[in-house]
This record gives C-alpha cells, structure tokens and sequence, in this order.
C-alpha cells in the first residue's frame, strides 16, 4: 500500500499545471518523471565529479608526455 504523503496547496498547484501542460493522466506520474529526471541529474554530477578527479590525476603524466614529444612535432619544424 502507498505512504501518505503531505504536499502543500501551492505545490499541488505546480504539479496540476505541469500534469496538463505535459499531458500527463496522473499526479503520481508528475511526481515520478521528477524523482527520475532529479536522479539523473545526480547521476551526471557524480559522473563529472569522477572525470574531473581522473583529469587532475593524470595531468601531470600528460603534461610530461606531451613535452616529451613536442621537440619532434612537425609543427615546430621549419622544413
């Protein structure tokens, strides 16, 4: 069975406007969609938390292979 949930009379104004703006059939789904797209939301962050902390990781064996290979870069030649 369902917990009882309190929302406030201005929210389930909100969640009525979007349910028939989006043509959705009932508050429960409105409410769903929301909990699904938050958790997405949560999920990108935690994801671009994660390259972020591999990218610092590995920026300084980058930087020192970068440099080793610049000296021999076509671009800098003046053939």
């Amino acid at each position: 069975m369902g917990k009882p949930l309190m929302i406030q009379e201005q929210d389930d104004r909100r969640i009525e406007q979007l349910r028939k703006k989006l043509g959705i059939k009932t508050k429960v789904q409105v409410v769903r969609d929301a909990l699904s797209l938050l958790e997405q939301n949560v999920e990108k962050r935690n994801r671009v938390q994660r390259w972020k902390k591999a990218a610092r990781i590995v920026s300084q064996t980058s930087r020192k292979v970068l440099s080793e290979f610049t000296p021999h870069s076509r671009l800098h030649r003046d053939d």
